[in-house]
């Protein structure tokens, strides 16, 4: 699994990019598929950083997610609870969602018979 940290506008402190790296390999613990996962740090308004979360899973579309705060770690801590979300739906609905085989549908009819 590849994990990618890009800045926008500006370069990130030493110790931010190592720690955005090991808080997004985190999400490979909710979903097995994930094949890629793609941050954007937006530096363009340095009292308000945007950090943007892109997961590529396999079979499934991408998981994006956004989150603005007063530093990039609270802005990535901002947006991992949403993308968590995303992919546990995503886990959910490829998981849960098998149709009843037609001979395992129960054709008895209760009756009442008083």
């Amino acid at each position: 699994m590849q994990v990618n940290v890009s800045a926008r506008h500006g370069s990130l402190q030493p110790g931010d990019q190592a720690l955005i790296v090991e808080k997004a390999e985190k999400l490979r613990r909710l979903f097995d598929r994930v094949n890629a996962i793609e941050v954007t740090v937006d530096l363009k308004q340095l009292d308000k950083p945007a950090v943007e979360i892109q997961v590529s899973a396999e079979h499934a579309d991408d998981c994006v997610a956004t989150g603005e705060s007063t530093t990039v770690i609270s802005a990535m801590d901002l947006a991992i609870p949403k993308v968590e979300q995303q992919l546990r739906r995503l886990k959910d609905k490829n998981k849960g969602h098998r149709a009843t085989g037609h001979k395992h549908i129960d054709t008895t009819v209760a009756t009442d018979e008083d």
